[in-house]
């Protein structure tokens, strides 16, 4: 069996206060874009994970495709052993979702394949197990999130008219670091209010409060916010802590972009 899980990116992204259990509370808007991995899965006489495309740092073992499987195997032995393949074009660390979506439809991959019967609210559940980001993957449609990003609202919120370009730079971002240069505070405008004005409104509105420590220590990752902008972009960010930066424009009014060494650029009409 053959999934393609997709990325996503943050529309505004604000930490609001630190919890007691080491985790911060934020809210951001989690939109879906089809720029997608592909995993397939079938059955085999030992676990064996294969990667191809850009690679991903660490062990094989330590991958979530795997830990999506051994933690659903616990308690479904039936499933038994798999072989599995990984193809990625998501960058990894790119605040692009693209580990969190490989484990997600990992967890919908064996619930088809083995007929587990598994609702959506238990696949949210299993999925949280692997991530913060995970659940977002089940539902997979425009939500205001907030808690550690799996208190789920879905929005009535289509950009089909527009295109999107994404970069990303070549860049880790460290997400621990990243967190401990943020304050969090209240935000004074809903995120829901916001994104329910016309997009060209949002540059001044809809804020990631990733960007100024990120933008100071890798001036880069800002340069490309700014030529987005400059490029004709409606709205320009980062998503979640980065490093990838992405435009929205006008459908198929997406510019050409000569890629810096080791840049990766996604178009998405």
């Amino acid at each position: 069996m053959v999934v393609f899980p997709n990325c996503k990116i943050n529309l505004g992204l604000r930490i609001t206060s630190k919890r007691a259990d080491g985790f911060h509370n934020l809210e951001t808007v989690f939109y879906p874009l089809k720029w997608e991995d592909a995993l397939e899965a079938v059955k085999s006489r030992q676990d064996k994970l294969t990667l191809t495309g850009i690679p991903i740092p660490g062990n094989n073992n330590d991958n979530i495709c795997l830990k999506a499987k051994l933690l659903l195997e616990k308690d479904f032995p039936r499933i038994g052993a798999l072989e599995m393949h990984l193809h990625k074009t998501i960058p990894p660390g790119a605040g692009l979702g693209g580990g969190s979506a490989d484990g997600a439809y990992m967890l919908q991959l064996l619930n088809r394949m083995y007929h587990l019967q598994l609702s959506e609210q238990q696949l949210l559940d299993y999925s949280l197990r692997l991530g913060s980001d995970c659940p977002f993957f089940i539902v997979n449609q425009p939500c205001f999130a907030t808690g550690r990003g799996e208190i789920l609202q879905q929005v009535s919120l289509n950009l089909a008219d527009f295109s999107f370009l994404i970069i990303h730079p070549g860049i880790h971002v460290d997400t621990g670091w990243a967190f401990t240069q943020i304050s969090p505070a209240v935000p004074e405008h809903s995120m829901q209010e916001i994104i329910k004005q016309p997009v060209d409104t949002w540059r001044n509105l809809l804020v990631n409060d990733f960007e100024p420590p990120v933008f100071q220590k890798y001036p880069e990752i800002g340069g490309l916010k700014e030529l987005l902008y400059k490029k004709g972009a409606i709205y320009a960010a980062m998503s979640g802590s980065g490093s990838a930066v992405f435009g929205i424009f006008k459908k198929e009014a997406l510019p050409e972009l000569s890629p810096g060494k080791g840049y990766i650029i996604k178009k998405i009409t």
